[in-house]
């Protein structure tokens, strides 16, 4: 089950970046934006499928994210995994967020309200950001075989693009979101009062 960008190659090909890299991340040009829509077309006749090879994949190339799973960490078959109805559900999950993020890439403002969201959610469920990438990853190894001769370097490109742009808003929220619930749990003496910042 090679592909070329799974494994340890989903760090370099999709960047660790770090939260203060998160305005950086390149949103999708134009021409990038319609090969993703016109793939996706292909791609959502078979999501249930693609979910469940995207997080089987990424439990074998990176069996520490099972972790963040319970009902997944401490299930070592595989064909135990590519049956569950509960991975089945989580990765149909993962394809709808896909899914409206696809149909929201011409409404940047939406698109990003959407992912800024799913990562404060992500740390309410303990998903640290280091996580993130490696889904975009596995997402286009899943779907590469089901595009087959309409997949190419061009259009590989411009899914990773997406998953990168997601991935950097995913983290900004997550850290948005710790942030606020370290500011929470201080007791309100050992919070910075806003209105006495004068001097």
């Amino acid at each position: 089950m090679g592909c070329a960008i799974s494994g340890l190659a989903a760090k370099a090909e999709f960047g660790e970046r770090s939260t203060e890299d998160a305005a950086t991340a390149a949103y999708p040009r134009e021409d990038q934006i319609q090969m993703v829509k016109e793939s996706w077309k292909v791609i959502r006749d078979d999501i249930a499928k693609v979910g469940i090879i995207m997080f089987v994949r990424l439990f074998e190339t990176h069996p520490e994210c099972k972790d963040v799973f319970f009902l997944f960490r401490d299930v070592e078959d595989l064909e135990r995994l590519r049956s569950s109805r509960e991975l089945r559900a989580h990765g149909l999950r993962v394809m709808s967020f896909i899914e409206k993020s696809v149909a929201r890439l011409d409404q940047q403002e939406r698109l990003e309200a959407l992912a800024l969201e799913l990562g404060k959610s992500h740390y309410h469920y303990n998903a640290p950001p280091k996580y993130y990438s490696y889904v975009g990853a596995e997402f286009i190894c899943a779907v590469q075989p089901i595009l087959k001769e309409r997949w190419t370097a061009e259009l590989e490109e411009a899914w990773k693009t997406m998953f990168q742009y997601l991935t950097s808003l995913m983290k900004q929220g997550y850290q948005e979101e710790s942030d606020r619930q370290r500011h929470l749990s201080l007791s309100p003496k050992e919070r910075p009062d806003k209105r006495n910042t004068a001097l």
